[in-house]
């Protein structure tokens, strides 16, 4: 993502919006090592845009793990699914904790892929979560 493109108001608005978290992981802005990034929901390699409602918050792994990708695959129904959309949908209803709130358990096909896809439960976050939830910072409120 080229940062340059998108204002600071955009970006300000944005990181508004997302409540200062990662729209996939949840991972607070408070508690993340790095500044949340901008993240594209629809790549710009893909046609996406720099327009707003294309933007959202994502931590570095998550969007590092989403790269390009924009569909997964759901290991249940064994089809390709569109990925979480953070802007569009609502985390609760794809998503819910597990194993002590250290995982995250995708409960649709759309949840499934993009557990998967990001890689949502990968070793450095489960660590990372188990921490946190042992000092009460983990898992963070629905708004």
């Amino acid at each position: 993502m080229s940062s340059r493109q998108i204002s600071e108001e955009v970006r300000a608005r944005v990181r508004i919006q997302a409540k200062n978290q990662c729209g996939y992981c949840r991972s607070l802005q408070k508690y993340v090592l790095g500044v949340l990034e901008i993240e594209h929901i629809i790549p710009k390699a893909l046609g996406g845009t720099d327009d707003e409602e294309n933007l959202w918050l994502s931590c570095r792994l998550c969007n590092s793990f989403k790269g390009i990708q924009t569909h997964g695959q759901d290991p249940i129904m064994n089809r390709k699914a569109k990925l979480f959309n953070p802007r569009q949908q609502k985390w609760s209803r794809h998503f819910a904790w597990t194993n002590n709130d250290t995982h995250i358990m995708g409960q649709t096909a759309c949840g499934r892929a993009t557990v998967l896809a990001l890689q949502l439960n990968n070793a450095y976050a489960v660590t990372v979560r188990q921490a946190w939830v042992s000092v009460g910072w983990h898992p963070p409120t629905e708004v």
